[in-house]
């Protein structure tokens, strides 16, 4: 008989639904619950406890929503709670389900974007600060240098809609030039905060035509797909209607509202 758990992916807010567009459209045949931090989000700029609480709640509201499986599609949440969560939260409570995070899996593929081995984070401050990161592409690639670059106007931007106008222009050329002042061999920039796509468009007249400029949905889509393949234990549980679902924590007309913009269609949310 086939069961109906659904995948969960968390964000703080909006970001995530990048990252789910593209696991959506990569596995389309799966059943999704989208849940948005979005009564207190950012998470950026919170301290570590506060993002580990925060999320470790939300990550238990979707484990009552039948998710055997959440992923952590938001940077921050993923450099400062996935960890505790999974070495202490989940083999005492839930040792059956899993979370996983966006970090490892594009550490993982960084080394086959670069040819001088050194690269460039954008992110959050909570992301730079935690070095998640730095470490853990040192782990694969001990020969690739890391430089990073916090950009905490950009998510007020982009989730006020204020990214593409003209008065963005200030603040995307401001923090593009403080990463590229660090060193003159970059020849990658990983957009470390799910938020950052929309800004591409920009971002490729300011940066110079040989910097890859990486965002993470289809690297984190292709890693869920790996995973999923090698863990049958897990993908046998998964519902298969293809059926969507989104849940906010503040307003739902606000959330439908913004959430289109990310997700790339219209949709309708319920709160948590």
């Amino acid at each position: 008989m086939q069961n109906s758990s659904p995948i969960g992916i968390f964000d703080s807010g909006y970001g995530g639904l990048t990252v789910f567009r593209s696991i959506a459209d990569r596995l389309p045949q799966y059943n999704y619950i989208y849940l948005g931090d979005n009564a207190r989000s950012p998470y950026g700029d919170h301290a570590f406890d506060i993002i580990y609480k925060y999320t470790l709640e939300c990550v238990e509201w979707l484990f009552d929503k039948g998710c055997q499986l959440v992923i952590l599609a938001c940077n921050t949440a993923s450099a400062k709670a996935l960890r505790t969560i999974q070495q202490r939260d989940l083999p005492a409570k839930y040792p059956e389900r899993r979370v996983l995070g966006v970090i490892r899996p594009t550490a993982e593929v960084i080394d086959s974007y670069t040819l001088t081995k050194q690269i460039g984070i954008m992110g959050t401050r909570g992301t730079v600060n935690s070095q998640s990161y730095l470490l853990e592409i040192n782990k694969f690639f001990p020969d690739i240098t890391v430089y990073q670059q916090s950009c905490p106007m950009w998510v007020p931007l982009i989730e006020n809609n204020e990214h593409l106008q003209t008065g963005a222009d200030f603040f995307i050329n401001e923090y593009c030039n403080r990463l590229m002042e660090q060193s003159d061999d970059i020849d990658c920039v990983l957009l470390a905060c799910t938020h950052y796509p929309l800004l591409l468009s920009k971002l490729k007249k300011v940066f110079p035509d040989y910097i890859n400029i990486l965002t993470q949905g289809e690297i984190v889509a292709s890693s869920l797909a790996g995973y999923l393949e090698r863990h049958p234990e897990i993908e046998q549980k998964l519902g298969k209607n293809g059926h969507k679902s989104f849940y906010t924590s503040g307003d739902p007309l606000t959330f439908d509202e913004h959430a289109s913009i990310f997700f790339g269609e219209a949709l309708r949310s319920e709160q948590m």
